[in-house]
């Protein structure tokens, strides 16, 4: 499993995730190359932590979405979009099949 993460900060969950999963980390540019990376299939996964605002990742997710892919906060819950609150803390993005096993892997790490 290949998972997407910053080139410059990649989040201790995502190394987590790769530990549990028989995974490797690929660093990669924005938010939104990340998440084409996934897109694309160059990468199973994109996990991430530490933060972004909610345009960093709308418009990718949203073709994330239309392109069949899972997409969610790293608890599960849905990414919402519009809301009050700018910031968005984390997020997932990945192939259906791998969304119950990366979550499961999120989970274990506490």
């Amino acid at each position: 499993m290949r998972i997407a993460v910053s080139r410059t900060r990649p989040p201790a969950v995502a190394e987590a995730v790769a530990a549990a999963l028989g995974g490797e980390l690929v660093p990669l540019g924005s938010a939104g190359y990340k998440t084409l990376a996934v897109v694309r299939g160059e990468v199973d996964a994109y996990v991430h932590a530490g933060g972004m605002y909610q345009w960093d990742s709308a418009a990718p997710v949203a073709v994330a979405r239309a392109a069949g892919l899972a997409t969610s906060r790293l608890d599960g819950t849905p990414l919402v979009y519009n809301a009050a609150e700018l910031s968005l803390p984390d997020l997932v993005v990945c192939r259906p099949e791998l969304a119950g096993p990366v979550l499961d892997a999120v989970r274990a790490t506490g």
